[in-house]
């Protein structure tokens, strides 16, 4: 037995069989039920045509069905693509595409989009529907009935040997504007992102261990309010299901706080896993409204990854929740957890967190700068780290680098080491926008708005926001003769990028400044979003 995702969870099951595995709404599904569910979708699968190194699609909201499309998948040896439900049909065929999906098991509501871009997809042929209480039609597609073809499959475990080397992939916003394909070893990914089944203890030796403390550890009942969409949420549910614990998932299309904190108190939910203020403001906003009570007694810690938590929202919970831990995590899908927060002090100049050992801060000459000089270099990762990026050699070389024997991710955050080894980030160096979790990049939002008649020029850059950390804004220079609105900009820009990615702010100009190589002048941009009068969809301000 190696440290393959698909082994060890099947230890677990073995372990823990009549405990409640994940929890949806009315659905309660156990350890045992769930391996069987996903044994079955993995002989459907097969008897579909795919196999070793296929790629299946995961276009789906939160749902049983979502972990046990996950698990299918390691069965037999296949990858499991991430696919988010926020976009439009053009960003959906260029994923579908780059990812090469030869499967999609998706919500039939979703049906009607996929049909509109599968004949431009020849390997995309295997599709199985998951019903929604929707009446689309997927007749286009051809879509199987997901839970016919499980209640006509086999539930053994009848599968090839496994490896550690089986690959893991999870998409994100890729530094060129374009959600990329991150590539894991699944061992690797196992460390790297803590799922070693013990949370709260030392990484195992041997896979059998992840069984036995599986068996040996107290239920743990752990709500990931992310979609299971997003790596945040995905692994969050992997690290508990490794050890044994009750997933509880929400449901919907948005974030529902009410609906949360309803979860907390009906589940006894013990640890939460948020995205920064997007999620923690919300929460605290539905804690704060006059007359209601939830029994929160439950709750031990709410972590975030993704993004960090403002003082200040941090400050609102711990008003109501003040034995609470409240924990950043620090990673991403490049890196994974590379360390936990350290609380803030007066004149911090960014969010810190304890290093491992496995992270440093380079100089440009790719050498470790020592610690407590203030120097400011290129956060790095060392170890346990991805293969690369999936079918982009180019992005792969600038991220992943080796230097005098040691090979680094480096995937565009600006850091100081501080004296005592902790390490401060001070924000990305890139112009990536950093919007509740979600990232957008500025180049797709411009090439939205330029392919608006009325825009001659424009360029996006993220303000701060209160809830969401950052926002789009768009500056804009208009043809001549044209007043372009906010309202008609966004509703123009909805059609070609996801709802998230949308200006929030229009700023109107003369002329868009650049560079004299010609490339836009994001400094510029910004200090025209930050210092001039804003147009909002609520009118000026």
């Amino acid at each position: 037995m190696e440290f393959n995702l698909a082994d060890l969870f099947e230890s677990v099951a073995d372990a823990v069989p009549e405990r409640e595995a994940l929890i949806c709404e009315d659905k309660r599904v156990t350890y045992a039920e769930l391996d069987e569910r996903a044994s079955r979708l993995a002989h459907a699968m097969q008897k579909a045509g795919i196999g070793q190194g296929d790629h299946v699609g995961l276009y789906m909201y939160n749902g049983t069905e979502y972990i046990e499309g996950v698990l299918a998948a390691f069965k037999i040896r296949a990858v499991a693509i991430n696919i988010n439900f926020r976009y439009v049909e053009e960003e959906l065929y260029y994923l579908f595409d780059n990812a090469d999906l030869v499967g999609l098991i998706h919500h039939q509501q979703f049906g009607p989009r996929i049909a509109a871009i599968a004949k431009r997809l020849p390997a995309l042929k295997t599709f199985f529907a998951v019903k929604d209480g929707s009446d689309a039609d997927c007749s286009a597609i051809g879509s199987l009935n997901y839970e016919e073809e499980l209640a006509n499959a086999s539930p053994e475990r009848d599968f090839a040997p496994r490896s550690a080397a089986d690959v893991y992939i999870l998409y994100t916003g890729g530094t060129t504007g374009m959600p990329k394909g991150v590539m894991w070893r699944q061992e690797d990914l196992f460390f790297a992102a803590l799922m070693g089944g013990n949370p709260f203890g030392a990484p195992p030796e041997r896979p059998e261990q992840v069984g036995e403390n599986a068996a040996a550890n107290q239920v743990f009942t752990a709500l990931p309010a992310a979609p299971l969409m997003h790596g945040a949420a995905q692994w969050a549910t992997l690290i508990f299901l490794f050890s044994g614990g009750k997933i509880v998932l929400t449901t919907g299309t948005g974030f529902d706080a009410e609906a949360i904190w309803k979860l907390v108190e009906k589940e006894k939910v013990q640890s939460m896993a948020i995205v920064g203020d997007a999620m923690g403001r919300p929460l605290a906003d539905a804690l704060d409204k006059p007359g209601v009570s939830y029994d929160t007694s439950s709750l031990i810690s709410i972590g975030s990854g993704g993004a960090t938590y403002s003082e200040g929202v941090k400050a609102q919970l711990k008003k109501h929740l003040p034995n609470i831990l409240l924990l950043d995590s620090f990673g991403g899908s490049e890196g994974g957890n590379q360390g936990r927060g350290v609380e803030a002090t007066k004149g911090q100049a960014g969010p810190r967190f304890q290093n491992d050992g496995t992270s440093a801060v380079l100089d440009e000459n790719m050498k470790p700068l020592p610690p407590g000089t203030g120097e400011i270099g290129m956060l790095a990762r060392k170890g346990r780290i991805p293969i690369g990026y999936y079918k982009d050699e180019t992005k792969t070389a600038e991220v992943f680098v080796e230097a005098d024997g040691t090979r680094w991710v480096i995937a565009g955050d600006m850091a100081t080491i501080e004296a005592d080894g902790t390490i401060t980030l001070l924000g990305r160096g890139s112009n990536c926008i950093n919007t509740g979790g979600e990232k957008v990049f500025p180049e797709e939002v411009e090439a939205a708005l330029r392919s608006h008649e009325a825009v001659f020029d424009a360029i996006v850059v993220g303000v701060p926001d209160e809830r969401f950390g950052e926002r789009v804004a768009a500056v804009v220079a208009p043809r001549e003769g044209t007043e372009p609105t906010l309202e008609q900009l966004a509703g123009h820009c909805r059609k070609h990028v996801a709802g998230y990615k949308l200006p929030r702010e229009l700023h109107i100009v003369d002329t868009i400044q650049r560079q004299p190589s010609g490339k836009p002048d994001y400094k510029w941009a910004k200090a025209i979003a930050l210092g001039e009068a804003v147009t909002t969809a609520g009118g000026a301000s």
